[in-house]
């Protein structure tokens, strides 16, 4: 393998590193700006580079990526769907991700609607008309498919900059 095509910064749960160690007088938290400054600073570099499509693409391939890992390393496999959502909801809420609330959910379907709210990426954002949750919409679908098995597609259909004010989403299993 050439020295170019091997990669520098491929993704392992160990990157996220020994944070007791490296932050003993910061510990675990953050101001959300913080999150914020990084996330939108990141997407749009990408969107001057690679167009919004392509950027949106990015996010969501970022976050399936962490939604696999979320789900891997800290819900684990559950033995019903009420135990899952329990299990999804204490870890986001522990983890100040956001409120999760399962709305619809017809798992032979393979159909859902999931909101969350006070959500990391856009609640308290001003309104925009734009939807910024392409991120989630990836994270989602991983956790989904997690769960169930199966692969997911999912689509925010409200967002807070769009004038709700909680973020929708719709994922349907994706039938080949």
């Amino acid at each position: 393998m050439g020295e170019e095509s091997r990669r520098k910064y491929e993704f392992s749960w160990s990157l996220l590193g020994d944070l007791e160690q490296g932050r003993p007088n910061l510990g675990l938290h953050t101001r959300l700006e913080v999150y914020r400054l990084m996330q939108f600073s990141f997407r749009d570099v990408l969107e001057q580079r690679f167009g919004p499509e392509e950027t949106d693409r990015i996010f969501y391939d970022a976050g399936y990526l962490a939604g696999r890992e979320f789900h891997s390393h800290l819900i684990g496999p559950q033995s019903d769907l009420g135990a899952f959502v329990t299990k999804l909801q204490g870890v986001l809420r522990e983890m100040g991700i956001g409120i999760l609330r399962v709305e619809e959910s017809e798992p032979e379907k393979g159909c859902f609607v999931i909101t969350v709210s006070e959500d990391l990426d856009c609640s308290g954002l001003p309104e925009t008309g734009v939807q910024y949750c392409t991120y989630d919409e990836g994270f989602i679908a991983a956790l989904l498919e997690g769960f169930c098995g199966k692969k997911f597609v999912v689509k925010e259909v409200d967002c807070w900059c769009t004038g709700d004010r909680t973020c929708r989403f719709r994922a349907e299993a994706d039938v080949p």
